[in-house]
């Protein structure tokens, strides 16, 4: 019989969901598209045309949500801040009703005794923003920043801990290259452009954060990182493996940890697209 399994002393465990995957509520209480409501109604981009309309209507359901919670023992909650509810066309304009909501979520979560964890962005860009030029814009990165200090002012005597982005990769890679996300381009440069405007917008956000949210905020990012292992002991694919790291972990990894990009893709990539988005 082995030993039983725990957790390390001052290790937090807990689940997570994401904004646009179990609110609904889509057009209530000031609440304007984001790039997810748009994707999911164009015919062919999910199975069965699915979308998050309704949902799990976690929005009308938040105190049963809550308890549900607290019945499993639960001790931490990751949820994710809707940016169109809060910042409807992702601009200055703050709607309340939208960060109460949030407010009533975390205070919920503390009288239950479960601790909150607020995502910024679970890829629900709002509308908005997209249309002026989504993630292939630098300036996103400066709206994220004011989202970032918004919610950080507003929540921040009750959130101790924060994740500026959620999956990266997925948002820039997947959203703008391959087209499989919202918004649905498919355009390889264009991936490379916003995972660079997406890291921007988290250090901005991290930075912004640490100002607006509590004494001493704890900001990280959630990163989808993948093993990557040779097909064999050969060259060529130890190479080919050492590439498919670089595009898919150290693409972010290098920047967040070492402050640069790894060389060999950042000249692949400057080769392909040039060097003006950096």
């Amino acid at each position: 019989m082995t030993d039983k399994l725990v957790f390390p002393d001052g290790f937090l465990w807990g689940v997570a969901t994401a904004s646009y995957q179990i609110e609904g509520a889509v057009d209530e209480d000031g609440r304007t598209p984001s790039i997810w409501d748009t994707f999911s109604h164009r015919p062919g981009t999910t199975l069965h045309g699915d979308n998050g309309d309704v949902a799990c209507d976690h929005y009308h359901r938040l105190e049963q949500d809550v308890d549900l919670l607290a019945d499993l023992g639960i001790p931490s909650y990751r949820f994710s801040i809707a940016w169109p509810r809060v910042q409807p066309d992702g601009k200055a304009a703050v709607n309340q009703a939208g960060l109460d909501s949030y407010r009533r979520l975390v205070d919920a979560l503390r009288a239950k005794g479960i601790e909150p964890v607020a995502t910024l962005y679970h890829w629900d860009l709002p509308q908005a923003l997209e249309d002026a030029g989504g993630w292939l814009n630098r300036d996103t990165a400066s709206r994220f920043e004011d989202f970032a200090r918004v919610t950080g002012a507003a929540l921040g005597d009750r959130v101790d801990r924060w994740i500026t982005l959620n999956e990266p990769w997925c948002a820039s890679f997947v959203g703008y290259s391959t087209g499989v996300h919202a918004p649905g381009h498919k355009e390889i440069g264009a991936g490379v452009i916003a995972a660079h405007h997406l890291l921007l917008a988290h250090g901005m956000a991290t930075r912004a954060l640490a100002d607006s949210a509590g004494a001493a905020p704890q900001v990280g990012i959630a990163l989808n990182l993948s093993p990557i292992t040779p097909a064999s002991d050969s060259t060529e694919d130890s190479a080919a493996a050492q590439r498919v790291d670089q595009q898919r972990n150290r693409w972010f990894l290098d920047p967040l940890l070492r402050g640069s990009y790894p060389e060999w893709l950042l000249d692949e990539y400057v080769r392909l697209i040039g060097d003006s988005f950096l």
